[in-house]
Order: C-alpha cells, then structure tokens, then sequence
C-alpha cells in the first residue's frame, strides 16, 4: 500500500489549495479516508474524513473552509483548503481509515504566511 500526497506549498492569509493523495496497492473505494496535519512540534490531529458513501466530517476550524473528496475510479483523496490562516501551517498527510494514526507518506507541507 502507499500513499503520495501532493499540493502543498507556500500561500497567503486568506489564499486556496488543493491537497492530493495518490492510493495505490489498495481497494480504495471501500475504505474511510481521512487527512491529518501535523505542525511544527505537535503532533498528528484530524482534520477531515471521508466514508466510503461520501459521507464527510470536518474538525471545526476546517468546517465552511476546507472540503475532503474523493476520486473512487482514480483513487485520489482531495482536500480543497479555502481561505487558508496562519494556524492551518502543517504538514498534511492522508490515512487510510477513520482513525488518526501514524502516516506511512511523506506528506505535503502547507505554509500559510504573509
């Protein structure tokens, strides 16, 4: 299994990205896909899930900013991060499943700063 994320980089207050991740060697349709970042120093937290139906769930401070989709024919987890603060500075990585545990990807680093 591996997961490859993507789309990170050095934005703005107030400015939008899009993350990837790539699933590979996994029957990605079935399975919850979450997206967690962790910041400088801290550890992992939760940031969005999505179930297998498409059902969503958001941590409150991404909720009405960030929105989690999926690509089921291309296996690609999206999250699309609007209105991007300071304190979203992070490195984003996805999970397989519901559950916040140890990312296997290198993930995508986010930089929001002026």
């Amino acid at each position: 299994v591996q997961l490859v994320e993507s789309g990170g980089d050095l934005v703005q207050p107030g400015g939008s990205l899009r993350l990837s991740c790539v699933v590979s060697g996994f029957a990605f349709q079935w399975s919850p896909m979450t997206w967690v970042r962790q910041a400088p120093g801290r550890g992992f937290t939760w940031v969005s899930t999505i179930e297998s139906d498409g059902t969503t769930l958001y941590t409150d401070s991404a909720k009405g900013r960030f929105t989690i989709s999926r690509n089921n024919a291309d296996s690609v987890l999206y999250l699309q991060m609007n209105n991007l603060k300071p304190e979203d500075t992070a490195t984003y990585y996805c999970l397989i499943g519901n559950r916040v545990t140890v990312p296997t990807g290198q993930g995508t680093r986010v930089t929001v700063s002026s």
